[in-house]
């Protein structure tokens, strides 16, 4: 699995379809996020994104993020 860092450009797959957006935080702690508690750790951390076309800010496992060309 690729780690990821901050700044990098990401794409996944969500229910209205592909999305992208930029990593703007790493948690490798568990954390609260939008009233539910994530669970995350240094070998299987969370990544917090915001979309590329809106201000949304979505947290996601590693595995389900694509590293994308800039």
């Amino acid at each position: 699995m690729a780690g990821f860092k901050v700044g990098d450009h990401v794409g996944w797959n969500s229910e209205a379809g592909h999305v992208s957006g930029r990593i703007i935080k790493v948690h490798t702690r568990d954390f609260d996020y939008k009233g539910h508690r994530h669970h995350a750790s240094p070998e299987k951390p969370q990544y917090e994104i915001r979309s590329d076309k809106t201000d949304h800010v979505a947290a996601h496992y590693g595995a389900t993020l694509t590293k994308l060309d800039d």
